[in-house]
């Protein structure tokens, strides 16, 4: 299961904090500082998830949410409120307004994980946990890849660039594109840091003759090809 999962926190210490727990469960984090930033963000890229916090600068939390209910687009988006509020009209104006669940600070990683893992179920996304591509298969609930049968050893990243490619055969991404999908633009990376992945994963599908399935796409990027 990985998702796209938007983060609006205005406190960094926290924003870095979900944002590394969720690239560790193989999730791609997109931040936003306000209201405002995750409006922005939603209208130009697709999220499967949203971390919202209560207390925002400008716009609340509280409103934000009531607002992406109103909208088409973001109707259905799962969403997920995070705040020191704990009192239980706090948890029912949160839940009325639109929320899908609630998590008080300071909260638990391991807790949090399991509301999104849930949350993402209910809501379809991840349901195909096992990807097979000629004979490469990627299972993202073991979060392991094989070729042939046989395990191949990956650094996280690099499974986490493989896993992508393969959720979207043929799809050609540039390197800007593989950034944000797969690094999440969380910190100031080259885009010459995907081509070293690139490489290394070929190197890792080579014994098995599965490197040809990731191409090069001149002038605009990378896809992984099904044939």
């Amino acid at each position: 299961m990985s998702a796209r999962i938007l983060i609006v926190e205005d406190e960094p210490a926290i924003a870095e904090l979900l944002a590394i727990t969720l690239s560790r469960h193989g999730h791609t984090p997109l931040l936003a500082a306000d209201a405002a930033g995750a409006e922005r963000l939603l209208a130009n890229q697709s999220v499967d998830l949203a971390l919202v916090d209560w207390m925002l600068p400008g716009m609340s939390g509280l409103e934000l949410v009531r607002r992406l209910r109103r909208e088409e687009v973001t109707r259905t988006l799962p969403v997920i409120m995070l705040t020191a509020r704990g009192e239980e009209s706090d948890v029912i104006s949160g839940l009325d307004a639109g929320a899908d669940d609630y998590v008080g600070k300071p909260f638990s990683p391991r807790e949090l994980m399991s509301r999104i893992n849930a949350l993402l179920r209910r809501s379809g996304v991840g349901d195909e946990s096992v990807v097979t591509i000629a004979n490469l298969s990627i299972d993202f609930d073991a979060h392991r890849a094989y070729v042939d049968g046989e395990p191949l050893t990956l650094g996280q990243r690099d499974f986490q660039l493989l896993g992508f490619l393969a959720s979207h055969p043929e799809r050609v991404y540039s390197r800007g594109q593989l950034l944000d999908h797969v690094w999440g633009r969380t910190t100031d990376i080259e885009e010459r840091t995907v081509d070293v992945h690139i490489l290394r994963l070929r190197k890792a599908l080579k014994p098995g003759g599965a490197d040809s399935l990731i191409q090069t796409v001149r002038g605009a990027g990378y896809r992984l090809a099904v044939n």
